[in-house]
C-alpha cells in the first residue's frame, strides 16, 4: 500500500488517498471500507445515447472521474480477480447527468482511489501496516514427509496452498522413487514467484528434498532461507512454522505470525484457567477494569458490527478506545487465516489480561 496524500475533508472528515499495489492492500481497504464513507477514483460507466433517431444500443463506455456514497453491504473483495467492488450512488462526477445513479467501481492494483472518511484509529493503524508490509519479501513455505509435498504462500491475509504433491514412497505394489516426488516439488518452486522459500517438515526427508532440489534446481535451492522441523506437514506444518516464528526471520513482522503466537497464547490461557477473557460480555468488562493488555477481534466480526449486522449488546468501537486509553494493544485478526477462525468460534472477540479478573 501507498499513502500518496492526507488532508483535510468535509464536515471533520479526514481525506486520505492510496494506491493498492497487490492483493492485499485491496483485503486491507475491504475491512476498511464503511457505509456512508465518499470513494473518489476513475472509472468506465456506460451511457446511453438520447440523441433522437437513434436506435438505443445500450449505451457507450465513457471514462469517469467519479465520487460515490458508499451503500450498506455493496463492498466485496474478490480475491481470485484481483478486484475490489465498492458500490454506491454517485454523489460527485465528472458528468452531472450521472449524479444520483448507483455505480460500482472496480479497484485494482495500482489503481489511485481516494477515501474521506471518520477514520477509526485502528484503520488508520491498517493502512499504515499495509503501507510498512509493502517492503516485506514474498515467501513461500514448503513441508515435506515421506509421500508429500506442500507449497503454501505467505499473504497478509493468510496463506494459500499453491500446490500439493502425495505419493506413496518406498516400498509396495504403487510406490515410487522419493526423486519423482523431489523433482515435481522442485519444478513447481522453480515457477514459483516468490523471495525466499522456508522448507519445514519431519526427520530428514525435507533435507533430502533440498539436496535434490539443489542440484537439479539451483535457482529454486538458492531462495531456500531456512530450514525448521516441524511434526507435521500442510496445514498443521505451516502453522508449526509461523507459531515459531520462522518467517519473521525472513520478514521484520508479518500479520499472520502475530497472529498464530497470540492465538496460541490465547488457547493455553484457555486451557490452564490464566489471565484471558472472551465473549464481548467477558472482554467489555476486562476492559472497563483496565485489565487488557492485548485485545483480539476478529475483523469480519469488526464489521459487521460497525454496520450494524451484528448483535452484540455492546460497543465494539468503546471498547477499542478504552483498551487504548488503558495502554493495551489492540490486534485485528484476518478472517481469512486459522487463528481467525478459531477466535470466530470464541464469539470474535477476546483478550489476553494484566491480571485475573474474579
Amino acid at each position: 500500500m501507498r499513502i500518496a496524500s492526507r488532508g483535510r475533508g468535509a464536515e471533520g472528515r479526514e481525506r486520505i488517498t492510496v494506491v493498492p499495489e497487490n492483493v492485499d492492500d485491496l483485503w486491507h481497504l475491504s475491512y476498511v471500507l464503511e457505509p456512508g464513507d465518499l470513494v473518489e477514483g476513475d472509472t468506465t460507466r456506460r451511457i446511453q445515447r438520447n440523441e433522437e433517431n437513434l436506435r438505443d444500443t445500450g449505451g457507450e463506455r465513457e471514462h469517469l472521474h467519479v465520487t460515490i456514497e458508499v451503500d450498506d453491504d455493496d463492498v466485496e473483495f474478490a480475491r481470485f480477480a484481483n478486484r475490489l467492488r465498492v458500490g454506491g450512488e454517485i454523489v460527485g462526477c465528472s458528468r452531472e447527468d450521472q449524479l444520483g445513479h448507483h455505480h460500482t467501481l472496480n479497484v485494482e492494483e495500482r489503481s489511485e482511489l481516494t477515501i474521506e472518511k471518520r477514520w477509526k484509529p485502528d484503520q488508520i493503524q491498517r493502512l499504515e501496516e499495509a503501507e510498512e508490509a509493502t517492503e516485506n519479501p514474498d515467501v513461500a513455505i514448503v513441508t515435506v514427509e515421506e509421500g508429500a509435498a506442500y507449497v503454501h504462500t505467505v499473504a497478509q491475509y493468510g496463506t494459500e496452498e499453491y500446490a500439493s504433491f502425495t505419493s506413496p514412497t518406498g516400498k509396495g505394489e504403487y510406490a515410487r522413487p522419493r526423486t519423482e516426488l523431489f523433482g515435481e516439488l522442485g519444478s513447481a518452486l522453480s515457477h514459483l514467484d516468490v523471495d525466499a522459500i522456508v522448507l519445514a517438515g519431519p526427520g530428514f526427508t525435507k533435507n533430502d528434498a533440498r539436496d535434490y532440489i539443489a542440484e537439479e534446481y539451483p535457482d529454486a535451492a538458492e531462495k531456500i532461507v531456512k530450514t525448521v522441523d516441524t511434526a507435521g506437514v500442510g496445514d498443521r506444518g505451516v502453522h508449526e512454522v509461523l507459531k515459531r516464528g520462522a518467517i519473521d526471520d525472513v520478514q521484520e513482522e508479518t500479520r499472520i505470525a502475530e497472529e498464530s503466537r497470540l492465538i496460541d497464547e490465547l488457547m493455553d490461557g484457555i486451557a490452564t484457567g490464566e489471565k484471558i477473557a472472551y465473549g464481548v460480555e467477558a472482554v467489555d468488562e476486562a476492559a472497563a477494569f483496565g485489565a487488557v493488555e492485548h485485545l483480539l477481534v476478529l475483523d469480519a466480526r469488526l464489521r459487521d458490527e460497525r454496520q450494524g449486522r451484528g448483535d452484540w449488546d455492546v460497543d465494539v468501537n468503546d471498547v477499542i478506545e478504552t483498551v487504548e486509553q488503558k495502554g493495551g494493544e489492540v490486534t485485528v485478526f484476518s478472517a481469512e487465516f486459522a487463528p481467525g477462525q478459531q477466535l470466530k468460534n470464541l464469539g470474535g472477540i477476546a483478550a489476553l489480561l494484566r491480571y485475573r479478573l474474579q
